[in-house]
């Protein structure tokens, strides 16, 4: 018989399930497990890494707009089924289930209101919805949020998030790029400015119409901005692609882009360039 004998531990198993959901979230960059709360005050912005986790357009609306001025236009508009698709992955059911999933018509809010004074007409795409795409609605939307910027003599402001143009209207969709393009053209020869903000991801259809045709075009950090993306690109031309190739940093040394600006610098980086299009403290607009 021993004269010591060893001590007992008791041991805990942690099982997974045993961890609350929608608590912590971990950084794609380093790792680092975040507090759900932590995050959402940082506009879903990691405080260490900068890494930034996509924002849903009412909360892209109440970090830019100021308190009580933004007033949404459009909102009854909603997307038809001109193609007809049937059986239980149909077009409609599956703007429905994107309407109950996020509480919108469809992927874009559209209206006016004030940034730090200044009266703008702006359009905030949300890829929650069918990816950000862009059909008929979307295009419509965003063309009356153009036409409404000449009509009150104020500047334009588009959030684009999107993966393109949306298969499910076919040409209907294609069509929208002309037609964003062509309010565009109008707005610049009213002489009033266009900023276009880039964020994660603004691709095909959105970025080779509207998104890249901004007097000024802003992105988020790690955006992935593009037509095609890098693997097809690559399939395509059997090439190796560079390094960080359709980033926003790539993009900004390469010209495409004027400035890289973190999320939540944007609202007062947006606000010296109103002035400066402006020439005056602020904008008038009713």
């Amino acid at each position: 018989m021993s004269l010591f004998s060893k001590p007992k531990y008791s041991t805990v198993t942690v099982r997974k399930n045993d961890i609350p959901k929608d608590v912590w979230t971990k950084c794609p960059v380093t790792g680092e497990i975040v507090y759900n709360k932590t995050l959402q005050e940082n506009w879903m912005v990691v405080p260490k890494s900068g890494y930034h986790f996509p924002l849903s357009a009412p909360e892209r609306i109440r970090l830019l707009m100021d308190a009580e001025s933004f007033e949404e236009e459009d909102a009854q508009l909603h997307s038809s089924d001109p193609l007809k698709f049937e059986g239980p992955e149909s077009y409609p059911n599956k703007i429905a289930q994107y309407q109950k999933k996020t509480g919108l018509m469809d992927a874009v809010i559209c209206g006016t209101g004030r940034l730090e004074g200044y009266f703008i007409s702006m359009a905030v795409m949300d890829f929650r919805f069918l990816g950000g795409s862009m059909g008929s609605v979307v295009g419509e939307k965003i063309t009356r949020c153009i036409e409404r910027g000449i009509e009150k003599k104020c500047p334009v402001i588009i959030i684009s998030a999107s993966g393109g143009a949306r298969m499910y209207e076919g040409i209907l969709s294609l069509m929208q790029m002309a037609k964003t393009s062509a309010a565009l053209a109008k707005l610049s020869q009213a002489h009033l400015p266009f900023i276009s903000v880039l964020t994660n991801p603004t691709m095909a259809g959105v970025m080779a119409s509207f998104a890249s045709l901004g007097d000024l075009i802003l992105a988020e950090p790690g955006a992935l901005i593009g037509f095609a993306g890098p693997r097809v690109i690559k399939d395509t031309t059997q090439q190796e692609l560079p390094e960080g190739f359709q980033t926003a940093e790539f993009l900004l040394q390469h010209g495409l882009i004027d400035q890289i600006v973190p999320r939540c610098e944007l609202k007062s980086r947006l606000a010296v360039f109103l002035q400066a299009f402006s020439g005056e403290p602020k904008i008038l607009g009713t």
